[in-house]
Order: C-alpha cells, then structure tokens, then sequence
C-alpha cells in the first residue's frame, strides 16, 4: 500500500475545510457591501480557519511523532519547518495585502507544541486544558505591560505572536493544536467523545450571541473566554461532522462521500502552495488596480479563491505533490517525491 493511500482522511479533509475557509475570509475584501447575512455567514467562515488550522496541524504533529522513529530527528525536523513558515510568514506581511498572515504563528506553535506530544495523555490533557483557562488573563497581563510597546523589535515581534497578535496568538491556538494530537491518540470515530463534542459544539457557539443580548455587550475581542468559546463550537462542529461522515459504512452513502472528500483532501494536503498562492494573486490585484475598491470584484474574488482552488486540482492530477510542500519537505529533511502517479485519493481507513 503506497504513502497515500495510507494516509487518514479525516485530517486532509478538515484541512481543505480550513483552507476553504481561510481563502473565502481573505476575499470578502471583494465584497465590502454584502448583506449582512452574507457577512455573518463569512464571519463565521473566517473564526473557524486559524483553530481549525491549529488543531489539524496538531494532528498531523502527533501522527508524525507515531511514525517516527527518532526523537531527535522528529524535534529538528520539526523545527526546521516551524522556522520556514516564520520566514515565509514574514516575507508574506511584506506584499502589501489586507490579509493577516498566519504563517508566523504556525511557525511558533510547531517549535512550541510539538514538543509538548510527547507527554503522556492524561499530562497533555491537563496542559491542554490548563493554557485554554491562561490564555485570556495572559493575554491581558500581556497587553498591560506598557514597556513591550518601547522593546527591541525582537521583543515585540515575539509578544506579538505570543500573546499581542489582533488575529492570532499562540496562547489561543496552541490548545487547539494540543486537543487535535489529543484525538489522534483517542482515535477519530464515532464514540462517547465525539458525541460529547456534538452536544458542546452549539452550546459552546450559543455563548456569544446569549451573552451579548444579555448584557447589551459586544464580545468580539479576539482571544476572550467568550471568543474562544465561539470559536470552540465552529471547530468542534465541523470537525464532528466531518469524523460522522468519514465513519459512514453503507457502501452507496459512503461511495458519494469519498467523492465529496476527495477535492477537499487536494486542497488539504497542497494547503500551504494554495495559501501563497492565494496572497500572491491578493498582491497582484492591488498592484494593478489598486488598493480601494470601488464596488464588488466578483472577477477579482473568483481569481484569489477558485483558480487557485482549480490549479491545486489540476496540479495533483497531473504532478501529484504540491511544490511548496515539496520544497518545505527537502528543507525539512523529510523529501516527498514530486511527481505522484496511480495515487488518486483512495479511501483512508
């Protein structure tokens, strides 16, 4: 059985959810007059993609560390591709787009959470659910101490990515990368865990809209009990109903789901390729047409979401590997062969 075809789903396909996600949110840019149900449609879309990005990065963290044969390596690979992706996060802020790119936290989230996998469960549990609690009186220590404002610029850059960040920060992703090498280790089906995270998932999304009605508050502070909770509920939902799907056994339904999977399970394993690509195209558009937009762009938001989208599928038909994901591999020490043949998508188990 070739590499592919061994290979879990569940993972690649929440990962497409969240690049779909993440390219959608960036292109609302395009269509700065939708109507409001379009807006609180896209606004969900774009709470799910960085936690939903964490906890499949956590994933495939912990699948790394069960197929690796050496503690060494696996750290050091690791952390080779946690510096590129700061790198490239860097690099990226310097294209003159709206979007927050995400790259940097990634980056700092693998040096940091990889090596916490290597606890034991019920430790990384505990840890796991210890940052979640820290991660909203943290973030407000952080944010008082007025001397990080006047700090060397490396100072700054890492409260930001720690703590400061408007969009992300790793005190609020790493529980959700911790919680998705968690489920790896449980094992993605259908039990009391999953059903558990069923019955969270609205109650956890309910908490915002109660809360704001109630007090006559708005709790759209990023990093907040009440914003992690939100964001707590998209993640859980998707990621349950995704396990639902993957675990379906009648032979018709599950044969329609396999094909319903399979572009998802494209975009997901050529995420990064789509990631630079979309902010390249991003870039490209306001250096030709400028940064103000007059009124929507359907043109402009199909080019950064479906040709990417369609590019990324044409690409594994006929190359196999996307060529971001090729070169982090060699970077990495961990190579992937460029051109895939014979290996289309088969069914994970």
């Amino acid at each position: 059985m070739n590499r592919l075809r061994r290979r879990l789903p569940v993972p690649d396909v929440l990962r497409g959810v969240a690049i779909i996600a993440m390219l959608v949110a960036h292109a609302a840019g395009f269509f700065l007059s939708a109507p409001r149900v379009v807006q609180l449609v896209v606004g969900n879309v774009n709470d799910v993609a960085s936690p939903l990005f964490a906890l499949v990065m956590g994933m495939s963290a912990q699948l790394s560390w069960n197929a690796s044969s050496g503690t060494g390596r696996m750290f050091l690979q690791q952390a080779l591709r946690g510096l590129i992706l700061i790198g490239l996060g860097l690099w990226m802020a310097t294209w003159g787009t709206w979007v927050a790119v995400i790259l940097a936290y990634l980056g700092l989230l693998l040096i940091i959470g990889v090596p916490l996998l290597r606890l034991r469960t019920p430790w990384l549990a505990a840890v796991t659910l210890f940052v979640a609690l820290a991660s909203d009186p943290f973030n407000a220590f952080v944010r008082s101490q007025a001397w990080i404002a006047t700090a060397d610029p490396v100072t700054r850059f890492l409260a930001d990515l720690v703590a400061l960040g408007p969009s992300y920060r790793l005190s609020n992703l790493l529980p959700f990368f911790l919680l998705g090498g968690l489920l790896i280790r449980h094992g993605l089906r259908r039990d009391r865990v999953l059903w558990t995270m069923a019955v969270i998932a609205p109650l956890a999304y309910a908490v915002r809209p109660l809360a704001e009605r109630v007090t006559g508050r708005h709790f759209g502070v990023s990093g907040s009990y009440v914003d992690t909770l939100h964001d707590v509920g998209l993640v859980f939902a998707v990621y349950v109903v995704v396990v639902l799907l993957a675990t379906v056994r009648e032979r018709g339904a599950a044969a329609v789901i396999r094909r319903i999977f399979a572009p998802l399970r494209i975009w997901g394993r050529h995420a990064l390729s789509l990631y630079l690509l979309h902010v390249g195209l991003i870039a490209l558009w306001l250096l030709v047409h400028g940064r103000v937009l007059s009124g929507p762009e359907p043109f402009g938001w199909a080019l950064v979401v479906l040709l990417p989208l369609l590019l990324s599928w044409c690409w594994d038909r006929w190359v196999g590997t996307g060529p971001v994901e090729w070169l982090m591999g060699r970077a990495t020490l961990r190579p992937k062969p460029f051109r895939v043949r014979d290996e289309r998508l088969a069914v994970g188990k």
